[in-house]
């Protein structure tokens, strides 16, 4: 079996640095990876929706601003075409736009879960049928998802949330065993509460008292460390890995622990 490509590396018939996508770059995690990338030498091309906050953080990396809409079914066809324009290819994808909503699913707002379903779920998928293609022809490159412990455990009240993230994990396991072998390689990131703008937007501040949400910056410190060591999951603080095992081989006990302490 071929060990897979570092794509951080340069390769014969290459020239400058390799080459990340990163969704959700406007703001939170996906800021503070494009800056901890940027200074290990990638060349970033940054996505959101927020263009003015691209359009700073590109000055500020060296990087380029693709501003797109990921909550539109054609918008990751859109985003992987300028992306592939502006360098002719992607070593790594990191996927970290996402939203979320708190709240009885019954009173879900409709057009909530369809933007979550097609940002978090729908879009890195589609992203990935754009870009793995080329990845696969030139042997090397690295596919970060950023997860959630909500798909690896559910959370009350984040049902819609919780499902996309789960089928994420989902997507990540199978991509993997499909893609041994190849040279690319697949990340997911599981992160607990991150201190971000994420809760502000979902309309519903973080009200636990633990676990206390951990920096971004340590989100995006591991982010990079999956690009660059072959870990393929990891969790944020690393403690949470735990209760998703307890949750995955006795989910009653698990249950019974988390209606207790929350």
């Amino acid at each position: 079996m071929a060990e897979e490509a570092q794509p951080g590396t340069r390769r014969p018939g290459t020239t400058g640095r390799p080459v990340v996508l990163i969704t959700g770059a406007s703001s939170g995690i996906g800021l503070a990876t494009a800056t901890r990338l940027a200074d290990a030498g990638w060349h970033t091309l940054l996505s959101g929706t927020d263009r003015a906050r691209l359009d700073a953080l590109a000055e500020r990396t060296g990087g380029s601003a693709l501003p797109e809409d990921l909550s539109k079914p054609d918008g990751p066809a859109r985003l992987a075409e300028a992306a592939l324009a502006e360098t002719g290819r992607v070593d790594a994808l990191i996927a970290s736009a996402g939203l979320g909503w708190r709240g009885p699913f019954a009173e879900t707002p409709s057009d909530t879960l369809d933007r979550m379903i097609e940002v978090n779920l729908a879009a890195p998928l589609r992203l990935v049928r754009h870009l793995l293609p080329g990845m696969l022809e030139r042997r090397h490159g690295r596919i970060v998802l950023l997860g959630s412990m909500a798909g690896q455990v559910g959370v009350r009240e984040e049902s819609g949330y919780s499902a996309t993230k789960g089928g994420l994990a989902m997507f990540a396991e199978s991509l993997w065993y499909e893609l041994r072998g190849t040279g690319v390689g697949v990340r997911l990131v599981l992160p607990g509460a991150v201190d971000t703008p994420f809760f502000d937007r979902r309309g519903t501040p973080y009200q636990r008292a633990r676990p206390r949400p951990v920096p971004v910056e340590r989100v995006a410190d591991t982010v990079l460390a999956t690009i660059t060591t072959g870990r393929d999951r990891l969790y944020v603080p690393h403690w949470l890995g735990l209760p998703a095992r307890i949750h995955g081989v006795a989910p009653g006990v698990f249950r019974r622990m988390a209606s207790r302490f929350g």
